[in-house]
């Protein structure tokens, strides 16, 4: 049995789907059990990772987990998981730890270095995915560009290599169900760097319209995100862009290597996503 944790995320939903689809039994874990919907087959379980010893009912049988790095205990969350006789997990991390120090660059690499951490001391066989951003962050712009043709926003020309949510989870699929991806730390990018205007553009081209990237300071997008986002976490990304200005994003090719195929292009995201910004 494998457990898929964060199992209705943008990931985590095609985790269980394509697991499902190739014939492994899977249990997605949500906290919202009633809510979800899954494919046929596939099993729902209850639990928080908040909070570990809620998950031990949904461990029960289960032998490789697919995990985020949520909540503030994973010492105990990996023990938890250790003890109900789980022998592999698939991590899923972010692309900017500094695996030479364990001072992390800023406070989102420091949640993830701490749940890769436990993972290693837990004992298990582990995997680290590590993705460049998400394509997906590109719906934050939604809103605007469903009210108008600009886009406002700081670091127009921070580049990131952006990468399809569906590359993230067939490559987590691989390395829960195969021992070959053991001890690998995947760093997951998209097939080239963009500019946050390159994706704009292309999101324009996708909906048929021309869209524009209008540069704002960041300190007034700051004092705007943190009134939903814990600061640490707002400078965290804001830090991150101010050093991707004008410096093309390293490209990576293990996608095609775990998978078989090429990773997938933003313009494809964009056509995927379409009708989120229409």
């Amino acid at each position: 049995m494998i457990l898929v944790t964060g199992a209705t995320g943008s990931v985590g939903q095609h985790v269980v789907a394509r697991l499902a689809a190739e014939g492994h039994p899977v249990r997605a874990l949500t906290r919202k059990p009633d809510q979800a919907v899954f494919p046929q087959g596939v099993e729902v379980a209850g639990g928080d990772l908040a909070t570990p010893a809620s998950l031990v009912p949904a461990l029960a049988g289960v032998e490789a987990v697919y995990l985020l790095a949520m909540g503030d205990s994973p010492a105990e969350l990996l023990d938890t998981i250790k003890q109900a006789g789980v022998r592999r997990v698939v991590l899923l991390s972010v692309g900017f730890i500094d695996d030479s120090s364990e001072v992390q660059p800023n406070a989102i690499a420091a949640t993830h270095w701490a749940f890769e951490q436990a993972v290693r001391s837990a004992g298990v066989q582990w995997t680290f995915l590590r993705p460049d951003e998400f394509a997906g962050n590109a719906l934050q712009w939604a809103p605007q560009i469903q009210e108008g043709d600009v886009v406002r926003a700081p670091y127009s020309q921070a580049h990131t290599a952006p990468i399809h949510e569906l590359d993230v989870a067939e490559v987590a699929a691989r390395a829960l169900v195969d021992e070959a991806h053991a001890g690998a730390s995947y760093h997951l990018t998209g097939p080239e760097s963009l500019t946050h205007a390159d994706q704009v553009r292309l999101i324009g081209e996708t909906i048929g319209r021309e869209l524009r990237f209008e540069e704002t300071p960041a300190e007034q997008w700051r004092e705007r995100m943190t009134q939903f986002i814990p600061a640490a976490i707002v400078d965290s990304l804001l830090n991150t862009l101010a050093a991707a200005v004008d410096h093309p994003a390293e490209v990576s090719d293990v996608v095609e290597k775990v998978t078989g195929h090429s990773a997938r292009g933003f313009a494809e995201w964009a056509r995927d996503h379409a009708a989120d910004f229409r």
